[in-house]
């Protein structure tokens, strides 16, 4: 006969796997700041697939332990939820890797570091969120985390506009201006996943406060 805290420590597992898909996200961030300043002929997408297929494995074991586990610690539809919202972060830096090292020929000049550089602070933000939820989910700590990555996204949005009207003002070639368009909204898309899930983790500690 199983004890109430036998159950329970089954169901806790579910922390330590959110916290490694969190952290599986920020080093697929960590990976495109080293991407973009490696020269075009050493750069690998090697270290973007490691980050994707520990997040799909990591997302495959959260499902299972779901079906298999009797008690989780948290709702079932919020540990789903939050796995869905982290798993989609690498998806989209990856994307952005793969495009970007196909493209790089042609719009070599064009900066995306400081971009790239507001996701993995997005990243980091989030799994100090993640890391909370096991921690008795301090609210208001949560709260303020939350809001640094709405300050994030908000930054994102407001670039991406000013992008929009250099191009529009002295871009010629019709190409570069599509490949930068694409590729700039596909980082203020990872960074508006990074937003996705903390809207998340901010729900599941509203909930259960």
């Amino acid at each position: 006969m199983f004890s109430l805290q036998t159950i329970f420590g089954k169901g806790d597992k579910f922390y330590g796997l959110l916290e490694a898909s969190a952290e599986s996200a920020r080093s697929s961030a960590k990976a495109l700041i080293e991407l973009l300043s490696t020269p075009a002929t050493q750069q690998s997408l090697e270290k973007f697939k490691q980050a994707r297929r520990r997040e799909k494995n990591l997302f495959a074991q959260i499902s299972e332990e779901l079906v298999n586990t009797f008690v989780t610690v948290l709702d079932r539809e919020d540990i789903e939820a939050l796995n869905n919202a982290l798993y989609k972060i690498p998806k989209v830096v990856e994307k952005f890797a793969e495009r970007y090292t196909l493209a790089v020929g042609r719009i070599g000049d064009v900066d995306f570091t400081s971009r790239a550089a507001m996701l993995e602070q997005a990243c980091e933000v989030l799994e100090q969120m993640v890391g909370l939820l096991r921690k008795g989910m301090d609210l208001d700590k949560i709260k303020k985390l939350n809001d640094q990555l709405q300050t994030i996204e908000a930054e994102a949005d407001r670039q991406i506009l000013e992008l929009y009207r250099e191009a529009y003002a002295n871009e010629s070639d019709p190409i570069r201006y599509l490949v930068k368009k694409d590729l700039f909204e596909i980082l203020e898309k990872a960074i508006d996943r990074c937003r996705d899930a903390g809207n998340v983790v901010y729900h599941i500690a509203l909930k259960n406060s």
